[in-house]
């Protein structure tokens, strides 16, 4: 199987223990409740990796330093760093990113998911396609992509029924 994978022996990464309080979100200074990039950060490192049985995290896909929050505007800015330069899950981990966001983030913000600059070798079109919000509500219409999108969020192992997981990388890059 391993030979299947783009990038069969990713470089793993240290996990951290991000711990926050209330009191850490009273500073934050808003009556409302507060976002920043910590919280943001928390419910993106549990995302799994569409290809390997790791978290994002663990990959180094999603990082604290490339998470921004901006709480009087509303708006969130997440990059990524795919694992290797052509990967071909770069758009469903985009998607999932994306999707995590909707779900976990008050509506009044704002999100915008793009690849690190220099990180990927289609990240424009990439980046396009993430951008564009029709196109990502008609990826969450498609099923069999929503239950990968899922699979990834909810802690299960995405790669289950899922052969080849080429596949997946070419329904994604459709849409």
């Amino acid at each position: 199987m391993a030979a299947d994978k783009q990038n069969a022996n990713p470089e793993l990464r240290t996990v951290t223990l991000h711990a926050r309080d209330d009191a850490d979100r009273k500073e934050a200074g808003s009556d409302r409740d507060a976002i920043d990039s910590a919280e943001v950060y928390g419910h993106l490192r549990g995302i799994n990796d569409p290809e390997h049985p790791l978290t994002l995290e663990q990959l180094g896909v999603v990082q604290p330093d490339l998470v921004g929050v901006d709480s009087l505007h509303h708006e969130v800015r997440v990059q990524f760093t795919p694992t290797i330069p052509h990967c071909s899950m770069a758009t469903l981990i985009g998607l999932c990113i994306k999707v995590k966001l909707a779900r976990s983030l008050p509506r009044r913000y704002r999100t915008s998911v793009s690849i690190t600059p220099g990180s990927h070798a289609s990240e424009a079109a990439i980046n396009k396609q993430l951008a564009d919000k029709e196109r990502v509500a008609a990826a969450m219409e498609n099923a069999h992509l929503l239950d990968v999108v899922d699979r990834c969020l909810d802690g299960a192992d995405p790669r289950v029924d899922v052969q080849p997981s080429m596949a997946i990388a070419s329904e994604a890059a459709e849409w």
